[in-house]
């Protein structure tokens, strides 16, 4: 991308993002026109078409988009990543810090001592090392195995270290949607726990702090069907198996969740979906929200009731 005037940049490099924070209610088009006069409309229309146009953190292509005052536009130095190859995952967002994907139910995040099988981390690297063999990315959170949606990686120690140390002040939302057996009561509620790992890798909840960490799940029924219910969940805390356990908890376990309680399995996997990842991005710090839709599979399962 051309170099433009005083704009302010976030990041260091050939090449720049430029941020645009924006005074007063604009449309999009009308907004760029006036903030990048060396660009003329046909310019301006493929950064559109190109998804190198983000407010506050998510891409936008039309026009006529409508600003507020308060908001960040960023013109990304690159065009969006073409991500229909990569088998198990998807790219939802790439800059020279940070990989957002919706990683596919079935896919490991990364190698253990026990598997090597195909992993969300060995296909980044791969997809990183392309562009320069020195190439590295580095893990920040882990999704199961069988829980499908939003997940993040760095692409220096320093910025995974920044986004960990950081996490519970910068992370500002993670919601996921469960498809769990029966229907919560009340439709409304929050768990809290002490979570531990018994030597069997099994994770139990304790009412007891000094056995276990803190963890805490807010859920909200949303829809109901065919003796199963679908939740958004909401985490305070971010522990290993926390919603899984915190669903058998109250009786009502992750649909195909055999390891913590349940008795059936309608879809053929996990049902449980991270739904929403928003955060400041840890550079920038432009805020960030990446969204990977409700698989159509959970919404399957809950909706005959509606229909009767």
């Amino acid at each position: 991308m051309e170099n433009t005037d005083d704009k302010p940049r976030r990041q260091r490099g050939q090449r720049t993002d430029v941020i645009l924070p924006v005074s007063e209610p604009a449309e999009l088009m009308a907004f760029l026109i006036a903030q990048l006069p060396h660009k003329n409309r046909n310019n301006i229309k493929s950064l559109l078409s190109n998804k190198q146009i983000l407010v506050d953190g998510k891409v936008f292509t039309q026009f006529n988009h409508p600003l507020k005052p308060g908001q960040s536009v960023t013109v990304a130095a690159n065009r969006a990543p073409q991500t229909s190859q990569y088998r198990g995952l998807t790219i939802l967002y790439e800059d020279q810090f940070l990989i957002v994907i919706n990683k596919q139910a079935g896919l490991l995040s990364m190698a253990t001592n026990k598997e090597r099988d195909r992993t969300a981390y060995g296909i980044l690297s791969e997809y990183t090392k392309k562009e320069n063999p020195k190439n590295k990315i580095f893990i920040i959170h882990r999704l199961d195995r069988e829980t499908s949606g939003v997940m993040m990686f760095a692409k220096s120690e320093k910025v995974q270290r920044l986004m960990q140390e950081s996490w519970n002040a910068t992370t500002k939302e993670r919601t996921y949607v469960a498809l769990v057996e029966g229907i919560p009561e009340p439709p409304q509620g929050t768990i809290t726990s002490y979570l531990r790992e018994s030597k069997a890798l099994i994770v139990y909840s304790s009412q007891n702090p000094d056995t276990g960490q803190l963890s805490i799940t807010n859920y909200t029924v949303t829809k109901t069907g065919n003796g199963y219910a679908l939740l958004e969940l909401e985490l305070e805390t971010g522990r290993k198996n926390q919603i899984r356990v915190h669903m058998q908890d109250i009786g009502h376990p992750v649909a195909g969740d055999e390891k913590y309680g349940a008795e059936s399995d309608p879809i053929g996997r996990l049902g449980l979906h991270a739904e929403v990842l928003a955060f400041e991005h840890p550079i920038t710090g432009v805020p960030m929200r990446f969204d990977a839709p409700i698989p159509k599979s959970f919404l399957a399962m809950v909706k005959e009731r509606e229909q009767e």
